[in-house]
């Protein structure tokens, strides 16, 4: 059969303007580049640990946009309520990179990026993903420290839609770490050593698990060395295909370089008060007697506030706080019968028991399934002088 001239110049067009269509819109695809953003620690201690987000460019429309699972809103009348409570209200948001970085260069902190080595398809995926996530009816969660936050959440998107399998490369020593000694690296690095007491006193031995090498990837950088050595596919391919410095970092001022540490400071009052209890001087006791009845009410505060964040908390950060072993919220009691009634006799007790509770704690220090803060050591020395001459 022939094809008329005519007929065959109509088919030649039609294909040529279908094998276009389909080129262009492979190209507007390959055009699509997805990147992991890794910024740097802050001075300020909610931004101690660094902060990841999602950045997505298209130069085809001009597009890019950073996805940050980071937002809250801390306007909410209940927000200290819900944040005492463990229910930490996140949210996905998206907006214009440029003002991303605008922000982070104000704090002066750096940004690293990593591009993804992604197929066209799985970039185009994880790009829809990530919208659909940022509707009204998606983009909330519930914030958890180490279970589930905003570098997890850019983790587990990324490893979700990369298509083929993707496995992370290793970030921890062989020893491995718990996620305390995780936390403490950063705290240690930014001088950060009175902060670190008091997280170590409000968390709980369940901060002291092993942590596994994907789940140690809740931190910023951890998660930015898994993903330099990812591997993705049956032939390993590289998941990382790029890595550059978008922001330089500032140096950060250390919260306690010029400042005396915690350990340093309690050690000082425990050597005085030790001195001054010895000396058993009239004038010597007034003062040790003022002393007592703050240092125990401030212990039985903190105790009454760690037993209360065990019980009402929704995670299991704050559970199991050995700490309660010599923060008893008892001793918010104690310090009141100090005031009026120093020689009550059930008071004497009380002390002696303390004493020999607070001597128990300090012989099982390194047994104990917490890891217990240094500064913890001289004031369970405290404790336990002013503890012993309250019991005679």
């Amino acid at each position: 059969m022939k094809i008329s001239p005519v007929l065959l110049l109509i088919i030649t067009l039609l294909c040529s303007s279908l094998a276009k269509a389909q080129t262009g819109k492979d190209t507007a695809t390959s055009r699509l580049r997805v990147s992991l953003l890794t910024c740097s620690p802050g001075d300020q201690l909610y931004s101690t640990f660094g902060h990841t987000a999602i950045r997505v460019t298209d130069s085809a429309s001009s597009m890019d946009i950073v996805f940050n699972y980071g937002t809250f809103d801390d306007r909410d009348p209940q927000f200290y309520t819900k944040f005492t409570k463990g229910l930490m209200r996140y949210a996905l948001s998206a907006y214009p990179f440029s003002d991303f970085l605008q922000e982070y260069s104000y704090e002066g902190r750096g940004v690293i990026e990593q591009e993804l080595n992604l197929p066209q398809q799985n970039r185009k995926a994880l790009f829809e993903a990530l919208k659909e996530n940022n509707t009204e009816a998606n983009r909330y969660y519930n914030y958890y420290f180490y279970t589930d936050n905003c570098t997890s959440r850019a983790r587990d998107m990324i490893t979700r839609y990369a298509g083929d399998s993707v496995t992370l490369g290793n970030v921890l020593p062989p020893k491995g770490l718990t996620y305390r000694n995780l936390i403490h690296q950063y705290l240690d690095s930014s001088g950060m050593y009175w902060s670190k007491l008091g997280i170590d006193i409000l968390l709980g031995g369940n901060l002291d698990k092993q942590a596994g090498n994907i789940s140690a990837m809740f931190l910023p950088d951890y998660l930015m060395k898994g993903m330099d050595n990812a591997k993705i596919g049956v032939k390993n391919a590289p998941l990382i295909s790029s890595t550059q410095t978008v922001l330089p970092a500032a140096p950060l001022p250390a919260e306690s370089k010029t400042a005396i540490s915690p350990v340093m400071f309690f050690a000082i009052l425990l050597i005085a008060i030790t001195a001054m209890s010895v000396m058993n001087k009239e004038g010597l006791n007034r003062a040790l007697k003022i002393f007592d009845i703050i240092f125990f009410l401030f212990l039985g505060v903190l105790g009454i506030l760690l037993a209360t964040l065990w019980a009402i908390r929704v995670d299991e950060v704050c559970r199991a706080n050995y700490n309660l072993l010599w923060a008893i919220p008892t001793h918010f009691v104690a310090a009141i019968a100090v005031m009026f009634a120093a020689k009550k006799i059930w008071l004497r007790k009380y002390f002696r028991i303390v004493c020999l509770l607070t001597g128990l704690v300090l012989v099982c220090w390194f047994f104990l399934p917490q890891q217990l803060n240094p500064a913890v050591a001289p004031i369970l020395g405290l404790i336990l002088v002013r503890a012993f001459y309250r019991s005679k």
